[in-house]
């Protein structure tokens, strides 16, 4: 069997992450793993708590493992639970001990960190378009991916120099070299 490359695509809200994940599993002929929270929160009659985001993670992992039995060398994720986690410390200021044991043992290939250079999109699910906070959620999942241990590459630019980007850090992976 084929090993499966598994790519996150991370950063702040409205940077990107759900277009460019989308064209690289067009590019790549392979499948994508959307945000799960996203239709989670759309479906839900009320606003969402700190208790959904453990069923959001769950859900996730659960949308992540049916879409990798699909795809074809190559997993783009959405996001992950690193996201869930920084989204649960910053808005309740703790985290589910069971997203951060699952997230202990989630194992990715190459993170894709898109930055804050494109105009905010308004999304009644998005929170925070102040400048300040954009750029402070940037800064804690550019330590994340720094301390991650996986490779990463900087997504920024127009939507063409990301995809160019994006493409190039992909090709890099599934080549297997590290001129990441």
């Amino acid at each position: 069997m084929e090993e499966l490359f598994k790519v996150v695509v991370i950063g702040p809200e409205s940077t990107g992450k759900s277009t460019l994940s989308e064209f690289l599993a067009s590019y790549y002929e392979t499948m994508w793993v959307p945000e799960y929270a996203r239709q989670y929160i759309e479906e839900l009659p009320r606003s969402y708590e700190q208790s959904d985001l453990l069923v959001i993670a769950k859900g996730q992992l659960e949308l992540e493992a049916e879409r990798a039995k699909l795809a074809n060398r190559l997993l783009v994720c959405d996001t992950d639970l690193h996201v869930i986690r920084v989204w649960s410390e910053h808005k309740y200021g703790e985290c589910d001990p069971w997203i951060l044991a699952a997230l202990a043992e989630r194992r990715y290939d190459l993170y894709l960190l898109t930055y804050i250079d494109i105009p905010w999109e308004e999304d009644p699910q998005r929170e925070h378009p102040d400048p300040a906070m954009r750029e402070y959620f940037y800064n804690v999942y550019k330590e994340i991916v720094q301390s991650s241990g996986i490779p990463w590459v900087e997504i920024r630019g127009s939507f063409e120099e990301r995809e160019k980007a994006a493409v190039k850090a992909v090709d890099q992976l599934l080549l297997g070299t590290d001129q990441l």
